[in-house]
């Protein structure tokens, strides 16, 4: 049998941590915030207390000063749970290390520490109305006026939108430019003229998620709030972006397993015409197919995660990674409500639940045809 060997047994006593954390103050609230729409700061503020936040931080600036790997076992326990409201990844494993990597002193002192304590909730945004995938394509401005930038636009779909008290916003400092006049300023959600929107996006699945549209109506800013080198943005975002896609590999390889679970679990219970659903062969090969998907997909992203660890993993094999995962998970989960009949059907049944929030991961970070776009390009090169 396949066994997992990137984690050591540091890793494994944090899980057990991870575990009794997400069974105790996740779980059992989930879905009043899936009513509410959002996760409560108070969730926020427990999880920052048993260091759940920013974990491969440095510790200078509040951090544990983990390796990413503890930061992986946060996203596997939740996903294991279906518990994917808590924004607690793009928070610690996006938001911080844009902060770490291109911000100032300064900025790092200020944020970070408070993003670790729960204290100060991180968001980025890239997304607009006319710009998804393209990342080249966006709008919204910051335009220098002396020592300040005065930001216009608007973005959409924003994860941790309805609760982020810092924004890193992707925006064009000089229009003229396309992807070389983009930049990354660091944006608190308290300066004048930064507007979230009214409502909370009201989305087919992730519902205790806080997504929301935010904008922007001349909001002034220090140009010390710019994050590296003004036009570096696009390149910065490039970056960053193959550690992003991994980070939904891994979240769909944990939620592939965990329903697997509740499916055998379900079908070797249930009966139909005398007979327990699991009797039938269709159902076992179902079952024997998910089953080998799911190793395969675990073997696959445990490579992807000592490769990102080597700083191996590039933009391609991340694609792969990316494509192959969502889409997995999506086939698998589809036929394993199935064999739940009516009840995948009903929302009290994580199946049901898993399903709807896994639909997004075709879409988010880079569509699955950006993404056969660039493994295509890479292995046919000028061959087109």
């Amino acid at each position: 049998m396949f066994k997992r060997t990137i984690f050591s047994e540091d890793h494994e006593l944090f899980r057990t941590q991870v575990s009794r954390f997400v069974a105790a103050e996740i779980t059992p609230n989930h879905a009043q915030w899936e009513k509410d729409g959002r996760v409560s700061r108070d969730a926020w503020l427990k999880a920052g207390e048993a260091g759940l936040l920013c974990a491969a931080m440095p510790e200078q600036y509040g951090g544990a000063g983990a390796d990413f790997l503890f930061s992986m076992v946060v996203m596997e326990e939740l996903s294991a749970a279906g518990t994917l409201g808590p924004g607690f990844s793009l928070h610690s494993d996006i938001v911080a290390p844009y902060l770490l990597h291109y911000g100032t002193e300064t900025m790092k002192q200020e944020w970070l520490p408070q993003m670790a304590r729960g204290e100060k909730i991180g968001a980025i945004a890239m997304t607009e109305p006319a710009a998804g995938s393209d990342l080249q394509g966006i709008k919204t401005t910051a335009i220098r006026d002396g020592d300040d930038f005065v930001i216009n636009g608007q973005k959409v779909f924003i994860t941790n939108g309805g609760n982020c008290d810092i924004l890193i916003l992707a925006c064009k400092t000089d229009p003229s430019q396309g992807a070389r006049g983009t930049s990354l300023i660091l944006v608190p959600a308290d300066t004048p003229g930064f507007r979230k929107g009214n409502q909370l996006l009201d989305k087919v699945g992730w519902k205790a998620q806080d997504t929301t549209e935010l904008f922007f109506d001349d909001v002034r800013v220090p140009v010390t709030n710019l994050l590296g080198s003004e036009g570096r943005g696009f390149y910065q975002l490039m970056e960053q972006l193959p550690q992003e896609r991994l980070l939904q590999c891994v979240r769909a390889a944990s939620a592939l397993e965990a329903a697997l679970e509740w499916t055998v679990g379900h079908v070797t219970g249930r009966k139909a015409f005398g007979q327990t659903i699991a009797d039938f062969q269709n159902t076992r090969f179902k079952i024997a197919e998910i089953k080998a998907q799911a190793v395969l997909m675990r073997v696959f992203v445990d490579k992807c995660l000592e490769m990102h660890l080597a700083g191996e993993l590039d933009a391609v094999d991340a694609a792969m990674g990316k494509m192959l995962s969502s889409e997995t998970l999506c086939r698998c989960l589809d036929d394993m409500l199935q064999m739940f009949g009516g009840y995948g059907y009903m929302w009290e049944y994580p199946i049901a639940r898993a399903w709807a929030d896994a639909r997004v991961g075709r879409i988010a970070g880079g569509t699955g045809e950006v993404m056969r776009e660039i493994i295509g390009r890479s292995v046919l090169g000028g061959k087109k």
